[in-house]
């Protein structure tokens, strides 16, 4: 029985034995990892380890050949987890997945304001009329309020960061998976999506999934894991971070 089975009712997302292939490449091996309610986890690993292909696959864009994946219901753990193995990506996000993918994808011909609202269908109920956005995103991302009618693709990277979080939020989701949020982006910028996600957290009490290079940020999460050649090969709290563990996996 897998850590991940034994504590499910204690988790958002649990993770068991998860295998995954490109062909007849074996890219995930045996794969087993948790992140509590409430709490952010990091991922760490140099490039080409499996990473994205982990977070792809808790999407659902990428199919395992074997493992489990569960998402728990409530942060009170009465009602029971849920295998989301099998499901398509459009019910796992309504299911309470928000993701931000390496890259941002953001809709570059669309405006600010337009890009927001279309993250409203992941919503469970789907989008309700004319909607509004919430002033929470706003005070998240003040540089947003500023900008509704430019279209996606003029803003900096740093904003077009913001920009595909605070989409990723207006599905209201239960947990929040980002792949490399500060990748080529400004250090004062990198700072204000570290502190928006940790406010996100602790307003919310949503759980967070991160890959992550940048140290100042890996260490704000609650807990860390390593990948190597498609496996976990170590895991800890993020205040136990050694400078062994950030010379083999972070260090460039």
């Amino acid at each position: 029985m897998t850590q991940a089975t034994v504590q499910a009712t204690d988790l958002m997302l649990g993770i068991s034995d998860l295998n995954v292939y490109y062909g007849e490449s074996h890219i995930l091996r045996n794969v087993d990892l948790n992140v509590p309610f409430g709490q952010m986890v990091c991922l760490i690993g140099r490039n080409g380890v499996g990473k994205t292909t982990l977070l792809k696959t808790i999407m659902g864009l990428l199919s395992p050949r074997t493992g489990n994946i569960v998402l728990g219901d409530q942060p009170d753990g009465m009602a029971s987890p849920r295998s989301i193995t099998k499901l398509t990506p459009d019910r796992r996000a309504k299911l309470g997945i928000g993701y931000v993918p390496q890259g941002r994808e953001i809709i570059p011909r669309v405006s600010v304001k337009d890009n927001l609202l279309l993250g409203l269908e992941a919503k469970p109920e789907g989008r309700k009329g004319n909607e509004s956005i919430p002033e929470e995103i706003f005070e998240l991302f003040p540089v947003l309020k500023t900008m509704l009618s430019r279209m996606g693709g003029d803003l900096s990277g740093g904003q077009q960061q913001q920009l595909a979080i605070a989409r990723a939020l207006m599905g209201k989701p239960r947990l929040l998976v980002l792949d490399e949020p500060t990748e080529g982006i400004q250090p004062s910028i990198i700072l204000e999506i570290e502190a928006a996600v940790k406010r996100i957290i602790a307003a919310t009490g949503i759980s967070v999934l991160l890959v992550e290079q940048h140290l100042h940020f890996v260490r704000q999460a609650d807990k860390y894991y390593a990948m190597q050649k498609g496996g976990i090969v170590a895991s800890g709290s993020t205040k136990e971070l050694s400078r062994e563990v950030i010379q083999r996996f972070l260090a460039v």
